[in-house]
């Protein structure tokens, strides 16, 4: 009898684990916060941080450059692999960017306290990550200038209108229109903050950029009725998106007759996946960002905890999915899917499954033990692992299966180039380039939404609420 009380006390405890440390007041939040972007000085950390992903971005900007110089053979990519690295690394950024999406959106309708202190720069890790991905397809057609334009269905005079029966069409309909709605949820929310920035900025200059941005903000009954007005329709046209981006990256397989892609199971598959990465991404910015500035107290081992049950759950989802694409092939009795698993399993891009299957299913286990999730270190290390997994799931799908088809005598082998990693590490070097600058300049943590979890915060709105 005992026991069961203390399990049952031990049980409520973690339920009702704080998602603010003790001791803060409206001051204190908005001090911790806002003392990072104000600061005078720059933080060493940060300069090396920044060094090295400016250094990268020069990369990319080097190997696009020579790209458009000399073309798309300056990649591996081949005939039969068509499509290789740049569409490997699409589907990873835009994946990438779900967890931001789902914080903000789904987390926010279904009030989630715990999204409060993570959802800014989850929202701003989207961002950059569809700024990443964007640059690939751009850059696939070889002459983005004579070519990338035909993907938008603008009125033209030259007759030639793209083909809306192809699924890379909706892609340009589905990531543009979640690039416009993240970017807008983004800014709406930061409004109130830049005005508390605005109001306490000492520089002139500071207070004329936040002051400018804030859009004359002031705090009235009016302006946060229509913030809020505004922040739930911007969740509700989020919301389907958390579905539908991935779902239609999928399509770019799932409706062609290659084996190992027509497969009814790649929506679902792509969309767990995809948040799965997302919140690892979302893990390996956090834990560094709350030791790096001592946000401990704001960025809470609740957070953490909640994350990698997340990510515990889409990596189970996504091993169900590895798990149906064996049956399916076995099953359909088509000799060419047999062929393929058995090509993805043994083939000469054997190693790529088999270390997939070894982090994105293997690995994943250990997030059943709450001494792992709760060691931050530990945590990190699976987070970035998770995203070299996904980033292997992509190149299986893609690289392994475009390989070797239905006739031998069409096979091919792939081999990236120097320019091939410069590109993609480029694309990391962009994203760390803006995030560093984002966490430099730009409250990192929602203020206006943390002070909402203070006591104080509560006893006024019921003190109000009884009058």
């Amino acid at each position: 009898m005992a026991n069961n009380v203390h399990a049952q006390a031990r049980a409520t405890a973690v339920l009702e684990a704080p998602v603010i440390g003790p001791g803060h007041d409206f001051e204190t939040v908005t001090e911790t916060v806002a003392q990072i972007p104000l600061a005078k000085r720059t933080p060493l950390g940060w300069v090396l941080g920044f060094l090295i992903g400016l250094s990268l971005l020069m990369l990319l900007q080097a190997s696009l450059g020579y790209l458009v110089v000399k073309g798309i053979g300056i990649w591996g990519t081949n005939i039969p692999v068509g499509w290789a690295f740049p569409i490997v690394n699409f589907v990873w950024w835009i994946g990438i960017g779900h967890a931001g999406t789902l914080i903000s959106a789904i987390l926010l309708l279904f009030k989630q306290q715990w999204r409060m202190s993570i959802s800014r720069f989850a929202e701003a890790m989207t961002i950059f990550a569809v700024a990443c991905a964007a640059i690939f397809p751009v850059f696939h057609t070889g002459r983005p200038w004579l070519a990338a334009y035909w993907l938008f269905p603008y009125p033209n005079t030259m007759a030639l209108w793209p083909q809306f029966r192809s699924p890379l069409i909706w892609d340009v309909f589905a990531v543009s229109t979640y690039a416009t709605v993240s970017i807008v949820f983004w800014y709406v929310g930061l409004v109130p903050d830049l005005a508390t920035m605005r109001d306490r900025a000492a520089s002139r200059v500071k207070k004329v950029v936040f002051g400018l941005f804030s859009l004359g903000w002031r705090g009235s009954a009016r302006h946060w009725h229509r913030y809020e007005v505004a922040s739930l329709i911007l969740a509700g046209l989020s919301t389907p998106l958390v579905l539908s981006v991935h779902t239609v990256v999928s399509f770019d397989f799932a409706v062609s007759v290659m084996p190992g892609w027509h497969a009814t199971i790649f929506p679902p598959y792509f969309v767990a996946g995809a948040i799965y990465s997302g919140f690892a991404m979302v893990l390996t910015l956090a834990i560094p960002i709350r030791a790096a500035y001592r946000l401990e107290d704001l960025i809470t081992m609740r957070h953490i905890d909640n994350m990698a049950k997340v990510m515990l759950a889409t990596g189970l989802m996504v091993g169900y999915g590895y798990t149906m694409e064996a049956f399916y092939a076995w099953y359909s009795g088509s000799f060419y899917e047999q062929q393929m698993m058995w090509n993805r399993m043994f083939g000469p891009y054997g190693w790529s499954y088999w270390m997939l299957i070894s982090i994105n299913v293997g690995m994943v286990q250990f997030l059943w033990f709450k001494s792992v999730r709760e060691n931050t270190k530990l945590l990190f290390v699976i987070s970035l692992l998770v995203n070299v997994g996904m980033w292997l799931e992509r190149f299986v799908i893609v690289v392994t299966t475009l390989a070797r088809d239905f006739i031998p005598s069409s096979w091919g082998m792939y081999y990236p180039t120097f320019w091939d990693f410069a590109t993609y590490f480029g694309t990391i070097g962009l994203f760390l380039t803006l995030f560093f600058l984002f966490i430099r300049f730009v409250p990192m943590i929602s203020m206006f939404e943390v002070r909402t979890l203070l006591p104080q915060a509560k006893v006024e709105t019921d003190h109000h609420g009884g009058h």
